[in-house]
């Protein structure tokens, strides 16, 4: 017998003793019993847990679909991460926020989901992407619900397949775990300013000014994306002031305005050093700009691309010691039909640190906390072996950190892979100067590179089962997808390598015993 969504949710808040129902939503969860692999049977989990592609040390739900980071926050000593969650299944819809929590930003905890859909509520058709701040000491979220518009005009997404309005929501939480949400039974925000007609309406990011709150909205209208700017003394009462920026218009049309950048989604707006960083989402990927915010506009001076891959949906938060780090899902890159019979799709990035570069620009690495998961390492060069014995260097389980280093040259090509004892190739880079743009490529992928002849390259690649995240001189970076299991482990071998200066290949640990991020 089919069962419709609400009708699902409604069974399992009469049913669960472990419910807890706040403004007519059941709001806690258990979700290794209820959503979880567990309760699907041995199946699916052993399934999960023999598959090779599917990660082992990114954070992941236990089962089902995953995308957009939502609300990180560093709180009473642990690290909460809420993120896209859709219990039903390995695709898209009926979004939740799920819940998992860290002492470190890698070694993962499942929680309940944080929040659902509440029926016949502003959010009754899913609970969209938004953030958590801490307002006079209390946990608070703001995010974008989306429900049916009583009439056409007040639709806000319209993306080909969907038509909904947008509407901005509060929940608080007044436990020291987050583990329970109470949401405001009406928006904080119900509609767009008066008279300005837009291409969507959602992802509030927020921050702080003085005695004021801010936020920022994804958007775009006329044709060009753009981010709204509100204020508020309490995060229930907001003003609108004008937009923070706008884009310069793409000239061309879609049916998702995302698609053709007429509309800027997942904005987030921050200060990070003396300068503010803007970024969102459009056209399949993460723009940065960096600039300076005055009058309460912001005027961009550099500009960029988060990630050349799969990455997509970025979000910030500040660590421990007051670093700023960078969250992003890696959507899938293979058909639904496979990531549906697989049980999962999306995985979240590896932390990132962010900072300003000396050129002005924004520059990304992966976080120190990555480094705990490194393991038994072999290296040669600099002192340590030769260049030449690159043949001796083995990935087992498609769990490695390889660090290269090699010398830029204007006219010198420089490569490697990570092949089977078969020749089976898993990745491919290479740095081609002659190409236009000076290219960077890893396997299909080719991204412009600047060149500073004579320098040193410095290369980090992260590979776990089908995710590679590759990061060059903390200029670019690269998230791949590779849907291939090799027959055997995988070896370093060097293709074009006369300017090779030296090769450290580490040997991860997994977060789990099992592939299950828990």
């Amino acid at each position: 017998m089919s069962i419709t969504r609400r009708r699902f949710l409604n069974r399992l808040c009469a049913t669960s003793a472990k419910a807890i129902v706040a403004n007519g939503v059941c709001t806690r969860l258990a979700l290794a019993e209820l959503w979880g692999t567990r309760s699907a049977g041995p199946g699916l989990a052993s399934k999960l847990a023999n598959d090779p592609l599917r990660p082992q040390f990114h954070l992941m739900p236990a089962a089902n679909w995953m995308n957009d980071p939502n609300g990180p926050i560093f709180y009473k000593g642990r690290y909460h991460m809420f993120f896209q969650y859709n219990p039903n299944g390995a695709f898209w819809g009926t979004m939740h926020w799920a819940h998992a929590t860290s002492p470190d930003m890698i070694h993962w905890q499942h929680e309940t989901v944080a929040m659902a859909p509440t029926p016949e509520g502003y959010d009754r058709d899913g609970v969209f992407s938004g953030s958590a701040v801490l307002d006079r000491g209390t946990p608070t979220m703001i995010y974008t619900g989306v429900l049916p518009p009583a009439k056409p005009e007040d639709a806000t997404l319209r993306d080909g397949m969907h038509t909904w309005r947008e509407v901005q929501c509060l929940a608080v939480s007044h436990n020291d775990e987050l583990l329970t949400w109470e949401k405001r039974p009406e928006p904080i925000i119900a509609r767009p300013p008066e008279g300005l007609k837009v291409n969507g309406f959602r992802d509030p990011c927020l921050w702080r000014e003085g005695d004021e709150w801010m936020m920022g909205l994804g958007s775009g209208f006329d044709g060009k994306g753009a981010v709204l700017l509100y204020s508020s003394r309490d995060l229930r009462n907001w003003t609108y002031l004008h937009p923070l920026i706008e884009g310069d218009g793409p000239g061309k049309k879609a049916a998702n305005p995302v698609d053709s950048g007429e509309m800027w989604e997942c904005p987030d707006f921050f200060a990070l050093g003396e300068k503010h960083v803007l970024m969102y989402a459009t056209m399949g990927f993460v723009f940065w700009k960096v600039g300076t915010y005055k009058e309460r506009r912001f005027h961009p001076e550099k500009e960029g691309t988060v990630d050349y891959g799969a990455y997509y949906a970025a979000k910030t938060m500040l660590d421990r010691d007051g670093k700023r780090i960078l969250w992003g899902w890696i959507p899938e890159r293979r058909p639904e039909s496979e990531h549906k019979a697989a049980g999962w799709a999306g995985a979240m990035a590896l932390p990132r640190e962010l900072s300003i570069a000396k050129d002005g620009s924004l520059r990304i690495e992966p976080a120190k906390a990555c480094e705990m998961l490194r393991g038994d390492w072999e290296q040669v060069g600099e002192g340590v072996g030769t260049v030449k014995g690159t043949a001796a260097l083995r990935v087992h389980n498609l769990a490695t950190e390889l660090e290269i280093q090699f010398y830029a040259a204007a006219n010198q090509e420089f490569g490697f892979a990570l092949q089977s004892e078969k020749g089976e190739k898993f990745a491919e880079v290479a740095f081609e100067p002659g190409n236009k743009d000076r290219e960077l490529r890893i396997n299909r992928t080719a991204v412009p590179f600047p060149l500073l002849t004579g320098s040193v390259v410095k290369l980090r690649m992260l590979v776990d089962g089908s995710v590679i995240e590759l990061f060059v001189n903390g200029s670019t970076a690269i998230t791949e997808r590779v849907y291939k299991v090799p027959s055997g482990p995988l070896r370093v071998v060097m293709q074009k390598s006369e300017n090779l200066r030296s090769i450290k290949l580490y040997q991860m640990k997994p977060i789990s015993r099992d592939r299950l991020t828990t």
